[in-house]
C-alpha cells in the first residue's frame, strides 16, 4: 500500500489531511521524505515495503517531495497546521518548528536500547531545551580529501587522526609547498561552486576551531562572537587562500577528480567520485587546527513526528523500524552517510574499526564535530553568515561583514523576544 508522489503542496496537503486509518483497527500514518540521491528513495520505499508487510497494525503511506523546494512547502504546511504523522526536516531547522509548536518530543516513544545506541551527534542535533524531538537514520561527515601522492611528493606528513591534524600556520606552509610543484597555484578546493547551507556547515567549524562562533550559545546572542577577533582573524586566513589564489574555483566540480589539486574541503557523499579517480592514492584528513583543536560540522535530515498526528505511537513505530542497525545499514549504504548507530556503523565496511572513513565516525563521538546553533534563529543565522562569507570570497573586509552578520542575527533575535516558547520560561 506504498504510494510515493510527485506533485505540488496543495495536493500534497489536501492528500495528506483527510485519512486517519485504513478500516478494521489499522492505523494509517502519513510520511513525507525528500527526495535527494535515487538510492535513498529506493531504499526507503523499500523499507515501507518491508515494514507494512511484517504486520497487521500499521500501514505507512509515504510522499516524496523534491529537495530544492522541501523546507518551504513543509514550512507552508506548519503555518497551515496540515503537516504528516512523521515526517523529515533538515537537522538544523528542527528547532524553529520546536519553537512553532508543530512538532512533538520523541521522548517515551522510542525504546530506551535505541536510543542509547545513536551516536552522541544524532542526539545532540536532535535535542532541543533538554527533550529529543529529533532522531536522523544517518549523519555527516566534514574533512579535507588529499591526494597521497602528492603530498608525499611535497613532503607533507599525514596526520593519523584529528589530534595530529595540522595547525592553520603549517596548512599555509603546505599549501606554499604544494603551489611550488604546480601549474597555477591553484592546490585547494573549498566546493565554492556549491551553494546555500554549504558555506555555514563547512565554514562554521573554522569559527569555532579558532575560539569563536556563529552565536553564544546559551544567550543566543551574535554580537562580539561571529564579528570577534579570533573569528575575524579565522576567516581572513580563508579569505587569504583565495586571493592568493591557492584556491581553485571548481566551477566544474573536478578540480580534485582531475588533479588539478591536491585538497579538497568536502563531505562524505564525494568519497565513492574521489575514490573512483585516486583509488588507493585518496586519503582523509581532519580540517586545519586554527588553535582551538580542530572542528568539523555535524547533521542531517531527522525524522519529527507532527504535534497533531492522530497516530503518534504508529508512527514512531515505524521509525523504531528505521533505525534497526539493518536498516539503518541500509540507508547508509545508499547515501555514503554515516550509519547513525553504533551497531549499524560496526558493520560498515567504510566506517567500522579500520575503514577508510572511520575519520568520520572519530570526530562524531569524539567532541570533534559541532552541531549548528540549537535555536529557532538558525535560519536566520545561517542566511546572515552565507551573505558575509561571500563578501569575504568576493575581497570584501571581513570585519565588516561579520559585523552585519551580527547585527541582523542580534535583531531577528530581539524582535522575536529570544525565541522563548511556551516550554521555556522567561
Amino acid at each position: 500500500m506504498r504510494r510515493c508522489w510527485m506533485a505540488v503542496l496543495a495536493v500534497l496537503v489536501a492528500g495528506c489531511s483527510g485519512r486517519k486509518d485504513d478500516g478494521g483497527g489499522v492505523a494509517a500514518v502519513e510520511v513525507w521524505f525528500h527526495t535527494g540521491q535515487p538510492g535513498e528513495q529506493r531504499t526507503l520505499e523499500g523499507q515501507v515495503a518491508r515494514f507494512n508487510g511484517s504486520q497487521r497494525e500499521v500501514v505507512v503511506h509515504l510522499t516524496c517531495l523534491p529537495e530544492g523546494g522541501y523546507n518551504a512547502q513543509v514550512q507552508a504546511a506548519a503555518a497551515a497546521g496540515d503537516l504528516p504523522d512523521l515526517l523529515q526536516v533538515d537537522g538544523p531547522f528542527l528547532y524553529r518548528y520546536v519553537w512553532q509548536e508543530v512538532v512533538r518530543p520523541l521522548d517515551g516513544f522510542l525504546p530506551e536500547a535505541v536510543v542509547a545506541d545513536l551516536l552522541p551527534s544524532i542526539r545532540d542535533q536532535g535535542t532541543y531545551q533538554g527533550l529529543l524531538y529529533g532522531v536522523g537514520t544517518f549523519d555527516s561527515g566534514l574533512g579535507l580529501w588529499g591526494d597521497r601522492r602528492r603530498l608525499a611528493a611535497a613532503d607533507v606528513p599525514i596526520p593519523t587522526g584529528p589530534e595530529q591534524a595540522w595547525s592553520v600556520d603549517a596548512f599555509d606552509q603546505i599549501l606554499d609547498r604544494l603551489a611550488a610543484a604546480d601549474a597555477d597555484g591553484a592546490v585547494l578546493d573549498l566546493k565554492l561552486n556549491y551553494t546555500g547551507e554549504w558555506f555555514t556547515y563547512a565554514f562554521s567549524p573554522v569559527l569555532q576551531s579558532a575560539g569563536a562562533d556563529l552565536i553564544e550559545r546559551n544567550s543566543g546572542q551574535a554580537g562580539n562572537v561571529v564579528d570577534s577577533s579570533a573569528a575575524v582573524a579565522a576567516l581572513t586566513r580563508v579569505q587569504g587562500w583565495i586571493q592568493r589564489r591557492r584556491v581553485d574555483p571548481n566551477l566544474d566540480d573536478a578540480a580534485f577528480t582531475t588533479g588539478r589539486v591536491a585538497l579538497s574541503w568536502a563531505g562524505h557523499w564525494e568519497y565513492p567520485r574521489y575514490h573512483a579517480a585516486l583509488g588507493d592514492d585518496l586519503v582523509l584528513l581532519p580540517l586545519p587546527d586554527f588553535g582551538h583543536g580542530s572542528r568539523t560540522g555535524q547533521g542531517s535530515w531527522q525524522w519529527v513526528i507532527f504535534a497533531r498526528s492522530s497516530h503518534p505511537d504508529a508512527a514512531a513505530r515505524f521509525l523504531a523500524f528505521l533505525l534497526r542497525p539493518e536498516e539503518v545499514a541500509a540507508m547508509a549504504a545508499a547515501n555514503g552517510a554515516v550509519p547513525a548507530t553504533r551497531a549499524a556503523v560496526a558493520t560498515s565496511p567504510l566506517y567500522r574499526d579500520g575503514g577508510p572513513l572511520r575519520l568520520f565516525v572519530e570526530q562524531l563521538t569524539g567532541g570533534v564535530s559541532v552541531p549548528r546553533p540549537r535555536t529557532p534563529a538558525y535560519p536566520v543565522i545561517t542566511a546572515a553568515f552565507q551573505r558575509a562569507f561571500d563578501d569575504l570570497r568576493n575581497g570584501g573586509n571581513v570585519q565588516q561583514a561579520l559585523n552585519r552578520a551580527a547585527a541582523t542575527i542580534d535583531r531577528d533575535v530581539t524582535d522575536n523576544l529570544g525565541y522563548r516558547s511556551a516550554a521555556e520560561p522567561p
